[in-house]
């Protein structure tokens, strides 16, 4: 009886931004959601998360709650990036191949978030209105140096949704 003794590599993956989006398991049917943080008093919702205190104004004393935020929403404006932006941007390709930035405001919380959209969407495939789902992708890749272990660095983005369109 032979054994296969082949090392088989192990991915792991982690936020480019600890606490700012969840990352659901392989295999689950969980979808990725955003983390925020919610005045106690005045209902206000903060993305990123505020961790010093609430911004709403009169309420600087009130308690922050940490929430997930919602995952869906509508496409209210966009643009691409043409140029490269500056650091703390880390280009994925070179030369610099533009891409497109979507403000998306959530369906519950009725705020808008930024974010990029996947790769080989482009704005002729934006249309205003339409409905928006946050996924993730793979920033890059990195090998940890305590386990040798591959760990994928994951950021989030806007993606349409499937359906298209909001009518």
């Amino acid at each position: 009886m032979s054994t296969n003794t082949a090392a088989t590599s192990t991915v792991r993956r982690r936020p480019a931004v600890e606490g700012w989006f969840t990352i659901p398991g392989e295999g689950s049917d969980e979808s990725p959601r955003l983390i925020g943080t919610r005045c106690s008093g005045s209902g206000t919702y903060f993305f990123p998360p505020e961790r010093v205190m609430s911004r709403a104004p009169g309420f600087a004393d009130a308690d922050l709650e940490e929430v997930e935020l919602s995952n869906r929403g509508t496409l209210w404006s966009w643009t691409d990036a043409q140029y490269q932006p500056p650091p703390p941007y880390e280009p994925v390709t070179d030369p610099h191949e533009p891409f497109c930035i979507a403000a998306v405001e959530l369906e519950a919380e009725k705020m808008v978030v930024l974010g990029q959209v996947p790769a080989g969407v482009t704005v002729d495939d934006l249309e205003l209105g339409m409905e928006m789902e946050l996924v993730i992708d793979v920033l890059r890749t990195e090998t940890d140096e305590e386990t040798g272990e591959d760990v994928e660095v994951m950021i989030f983005k806007w993606a349409p949704a499937s359906g298209g369109a909001k009518s």
